[in-house]
């Protein structure tokens, strides 16, 4: 049950730091924005890693496969990509579609076991509330 309030605490914060990021972005640019954002994260995981982790850094070295590392750059990723989208699209609409594509390639990364996550078999049921969901963002988009 934990596990259902972070996830619904992660959407809700994602959706504060998009529209965050966005308004930064119009003083700063996209570049100096993003730059803002990874370095302020590392100085916050930095700080909670002096306070409460202390892992060795050093496991870094032994992560394997290693293109599973790539997560920080993706992160990149994400944040130009949410600040461009709420920009153009308003957050409702672009959060939406973010959630509606995490949803999608969640799914397919379960259904073909990529990067390690186990095979799941397909289920019309969830493909039902899929375009369920593709549904609602048609009526979301509907003018």
């Amino acid at each position: 049950m934990a596990g259902f309030f972070i996830a619904l605490l992660s959407g809700a914060l994602m959706s504060v730091q998009g529209v965050f990021n966005t308004q930064v972005t119009k003083t700063t640019g996209a570049s100096v924005s993003n730059v803002w954002v990874q370095f302020s994260a590392l100085a916050v995981c930095f700080g909670i890693w002096l306070c409460a982790g202390r892992e060795s850094l050093g496991a870094l070295a032994r992560v394997e496969p290693r293109y599973m590392l790539l997560g920080g750059a993706i992160g990149a990723g994400i944040t130009w990509t949410v600040i461009r989208s709420m920009d153009q699209l308003g957050p409702a609409k672009a959060a939406l579609l973010i959630v509606i594509a995490q949803l999608l390639v969640a799914y397919l990364i379960e259904l073909l076991g990529l990067f390690g996550v186990e095979q799941e078999p397909f289920a019309w049921r969830k493909a039902g509330g899929m375009a369920l969901a593709l549904i609602g963002v048609a009526i979301f988009q509907w003018k």
